[in-house]
Formats: C-alpha cells, structure tokens, sequence
C-alpha cells in the first residue's frame, strides 16, 4: 500500500481495505447504509451504520469521481442485436 494511500485511513480502526470496500459498495450500488452494515456483518465485520456513513463522507467524493470515470459514455452510436415488430398480429424482423 503506497504512502498516500494509507495517509488517508490513518488513525482508523478497520484496515484500508474494510473502509473501502464498504463506501464502494455504499456508491456503487442503491444499498442503504443499514444493508451495508448487514452485509458486512455477514463477513464477520461489526461496523455501525453511522461509522459507514462518516466513511462515506469523508471518502466518498474520491470512490464517486473513480466510478464515474468508468460508467459509459454516452454517444450518438447505437448497436442493436435484433428488432421484432407486430404489424397485424405477425411479427416481423427487422
């Protein structure tokens, strides 16, 4: 883990990777923070929903901006398998 990196979970209870992997879930998924605390307790992780929710503020901006950079685009292409219309009760392909 690189110095800048664990700078910022300094002075945390759970290591990097807990903190992490909860806001990401926290920001990648519509999760409340009470499922996120089921889920990770389900890991055998105890964290309050609160504690999730102060990570999130305090880390969330960075988690948000990463996976915004990797959700599509959107463009003026579109790329479609297959087009079945009904006209008069028969189906026909496009």
């Amino acid at each position: 883990m690189n110095s800048t990196r664990s700078s910022r979970y300094a002075r945390h209870r759970f290591p990097a990777e807990v903190i992490s992997h909860a806001v990401w879930l926290y920001f990648r998924f519509p999760l409340s923070l009470r499922m996120i605390e089921e889920m990770l307790a389900a890991r055998g992780i105890e964290v309050s929903h609160e504690t999730v929710r102060q990570w999130a503020l305090k880390f969330g901006q960075s988690f948000a901006n990463q996976i915004r950079r990797h959700l599509p685009t959107p463009s003026d292409k579109w790329h479609l398998d297959e087009v079945a219309i009904s006209i008069a009760g028969r189906k026909h392909g496009l």
